[in-house]
């Protein structure tokens, strides 16, 4: 069956050691050779390593929620200017059809660059009734490959407070939108979950943070959040929720305005709707529940 006619598989079909493995790949500890022979302890009659693999991996036919051509919505590619980054930057800028002053939402993409998935986020905030812009960090080095292996080993390249600034730089273009109500906030997956909490460090005028599975930031620096937060983590994420302790008793003892949600028997990239760890409960409710927060706290 090819992967355009592929129905997605689901978590529970895979040993819990195998989508362990998979997530040390997604975050570049090990190659896709380390992980095709690390699955074939897995495979089973008729089902190699290497197929077990293919199983996992993501197919992006499955990520489109909204058409790019969807009526309810104005999308285009733009280019902006990050001085302090890699400088011109190309995102993805999705707009209700209708018009209209909104509050503003930066989409901040895994460790890949601007992939589908990403960009099928976005236009799912425009529907919601935001203007949405989904930076590609790779852009100086010539965009999204179109290939996730190509794209992570891009984005490993890249200085990595350079790609912060990239997408602060993108917060700042929504923040000078005409069509924007000066209010922006910033949703961000894996990687970008990590750069949400860090741009919840970095800007005091940032009107809502919604890290999904990310990266926490150190305690010393959580005395600077201004922003109020959702927070987003799977149960099964170890590698992840290991560091929520710490951040959640920093955010406690600073009296910061913080929800969170911890989505019992569900996988890091949970949400990731184009891989067999999406969990489709725990997507649905988590992003019901950040639209709800966007709509709060953007109005």
């Amino acid at each position: 069956m090819s992967k355009s006619t592929a129905v997605r598989k689901q978590a529970h079909e895979f040993d819990q050691e195998l989508l362990n493995l998979y997530d040390k790949y997604c975050h570049g500890h090990i190659d896709r050779r380390q992980f095709i022979e690390g699955a074939g302890k897995f495979a089973v009659a008729g089902v190699t390593g290497a197929a077990l693999v293919e199983m996992l991996l993501p197919n992006y036919a499955l990520a489109q929620q909204v058409q790019p051509n969807d009526p309810r919505i104005k999308t285009e590619m733009i280019t902006y200017n990050s001085p302090k980054g890699h400088g011109a930057t190309k995102a993805l800028l999705a707009r209700p059809a209708e018009g209209g002053k909104r509050g503003g939402v930066v989409v901040i993409h895994e460790n890949r660059g601007l992939n589908p998935y990403i960009a099928d986020v976005a236009r799912r905030l425009a529907v919601a009734g935001f203007t949405a812009i989904a930076p590609d960090g790779l852009t100086s080095l010539g965009g999204y490959p179109g290939d996730d292996d190509k794209g992570r080993e891009m984005q490993s390249k890249l200085q990595a407070n350079s790609l912060l600034q990239d997408f602060v730089a993108a917060y700042e273009t929504l923040r000078g939108d005409s069509q924007v109500n000066g209010k922006v906030g910033a949703v961000g997956f894996c990687f970008g979950g990590g750069i949400v909490n860090a741009m919840a460090v970095m800007l005091p005028e940032l009107a809502a943070g919604v890290p999904y599975y990310g990266r926490q930031p150190k305690a010393d620096e959580v005395p600077r959040i201004k922003a109020p937060l959702l927070i987003h983590y799977g149960e099964l994420d170890k590698g992840i929720n290991d560091g929520w302790p710490a951040y959640e008793a920093a955010l406690k003892e600073n009296k910061k305005e913080y929800a969170t949600h911890i989505y019992a028997n569900a996988n890091h990239g949970f949400h990731n709707d184009t891989t067999p760890r999406f969990d489709k409960a725990a997507a649905e409710l988590s992003w019901d529940r950040t639209i709800a927060f966007f709509k709060k706290q953007l109005a």
